[in-house]
């Protein structure tokens, strides 16, 4: 195992998660997607793709848990790198199917993709404030979620749901508008 490279991937996901703290702590998290925080993203994906380039997917048998858990992140964050993003995806699924990743972080990465393509997730990790509080974002075969859900280790939805609105995220000002610049900038940065 790295240690050092386990550590360095740790190092990047912290600045990411102290830097999203920081955002949401004065609001400005939740009106779209932060410059700053895109900052952040690219420069721990352009980390990564070096990471990935060098050694392979950093997963537990390279990096250890938390350093796998922080490239899992880093890759999760890369929003504004389609193709690499998809390319993290392809590789978590290998290194899930030979016991070096977990098969729930394919799942997230798979619905993340699915959502900005403009196509239904198929795992509802991906949540939303609806009109009667939390709820999944589209799904592909919603019967069956939990079925797939439990295949990977996944609690039900309804627990999921049930926990996010407990404690549900902070609304934009304007949704309106808020998915009217996610949407141009899914199509400017190459989702759609």
């Amino acid at each position: 195992m790295d240690k050092a490279l386990g550590k360095r991937l740790i190092d990047l996901d912290d600045w990411d998660q102290r830097v999203r703290a920081d955002l949401a702590a004065d609001g400005s998290l939740f009106e779209g997607y932060h410059p700053q925080m895109e900052a952040v993203h690219r420069a721990n994906a352009a980390q990564l793709r070096e990471i990935i380039a060098n050694h392979g997917w950093p997963g537990f048998s390279l990096v250890g848990e938390r350093g796998a858990h922080a490239a899992w992140r880093i890759a999760q964050h890369s929003i504004g790198e389609p193709a690499f993003m998809r390319q993290c995806r392809d590789l978590l699924r290998q290194a899930s199917a030979n016991g070096d990743a977990h098969p729930w972080q394919h799942a997230y990465m798979d619905d993340r993709i699915r959502l900005f393509e403009g196509l239904p997730q198929r795992y509802g990790t991906q949540l939303q404030e609806g009109q009667n509080g939390v709820e999944p974002r589209p799904l592909e075969d919603a019967e069956n979620v939990d079925a797939r859900r439990q295949a990977l280790g996944l609690p039900p939805l309804s627990e999921i749901i049930a926990r996010a609105r407990m404690n549900p995220p902070p609304v934009p000002t304007n949704q309106a508008t808020k998915d009217a610049q996610e949407l141009a900038w899914r199509k400017r940065v190459g989702w759609l």
